[in-house]
């Protein structure tokens, strides 16, 4: 297990840096949300998941919703570590023809599930996946990343209550806590917390863990494997801008411009 997370902690480090590279200087991206989001995202694709880049559309295949869709470059970066694409098509990020453009779309890009980005619908999608795979007899799990900032949409309110009414437990919500929104912190901004205790009020099985920790992130997606009868939530405690020591903690770089100064600083961080 010990050379899995050395290896998971590699790739999350690496993915980091195509979000830089993504996102350049003199531009705005979405830097902080990416980053938060960035070790639970890699032991989904580079571990957890069942997938196929080589048939993104194989029928069992374990789905991930990016419900936070303005944070599509850290998905794009773990597609193309897959091998859903070529890396090379990073370096098109938002550019006139591109594929990968500030939200992703499920037309154009290789293992994308949904169009996502109008904030509280990816989990609606999740619950409709996830109901039709226990249609179908499938085995597959549905995974949700959803922001904290998120949480003050009443359509999440309302898929919850819908995948426990419905038993979904082949749904996995996972809760990226960086406690930030675009304008500040969320206990200011639209104070939705105590998330845990709301979540579990809504009927669903509940795990906190240290969004930054590889073995924590691991064993929580184990244990919702073994629940029954109703869905699951992880809340992630995150930090905003991960890895990035100017970002941390900074609403500015929720969707900010990095100086030029500030990039070869970000790059230099995360080869180090």
């Amino acid at each position: 297990m010990e050379s899995v997370i050395m290896q998971l902690e590699e790739t999350a480090k690496k993915v980091r840096l195509d979000i830089v590279k993504m996102i350049g200087w003199g531009k705005a991206g979405h830097l902080g949300g990416s980053c938060s989001i960035a070790d639970v995202a890699t032991v989904l694709y580079k571990h957890k998941m069942k997938h196929d880049p080589k048939n993104p559309k194989w029928e069992d295949r374990d789905r991930l919703i990016l419900s936070k869709g303005h944070a599509a470059i850290i998905q794009y970066a773990l597609l193309a570590e897959c091998g859903y694409f070529p890396k090379s098509e990073l370096e098109n990020l938002k550019k006139l023809g591109s594929i990968l453009q500030g939200h992703p779309d499920m037309h154009k890009i290789p293992g994308i599930e949904a169009n996502t980005g109008s904030l509280g619908q990816g989990l609606s999608i999740s619950c409709g996946m996830a109901a039709g795979g226990k249609i179908d007899g499938k085995s597959y799990k549905v995974y949700c990343v959803v922001g904290d900032g998120e949480q003050a949409e009443g359509q999440i309110w309302e898929a919850a209550m819908a995948a426990t009414f419905y038993k979904l437990d082949n749904l996995v919500v996972i809760l990226d806590k960086n406690k930030i929104q675009a304008m500040g912190a969320v206990n200011e901004r639209f104070n939705t917390n105590p998330h845990a205790d709301k979540w579990k009020a809504f009927g669903w099985n509940v795990i906190d863990i240290d969004g930054h920790d590889m073995k924590q992130i691991i064993e929580a997606l184990d244990k919702a494997d073994k629940v029954k009868g109703q869905p699951t939530i992880i809340i992630a405690n995150t930090i905003k801008g991960k890895g990035v020591s100017f970002a941390e903690n900074t609403a500015a770089f929720h969707n900010g411009i990095m100086t030029e100064e500030q990039y070869q600083q970000a790059c230099r961080e995360l080869m180090a």
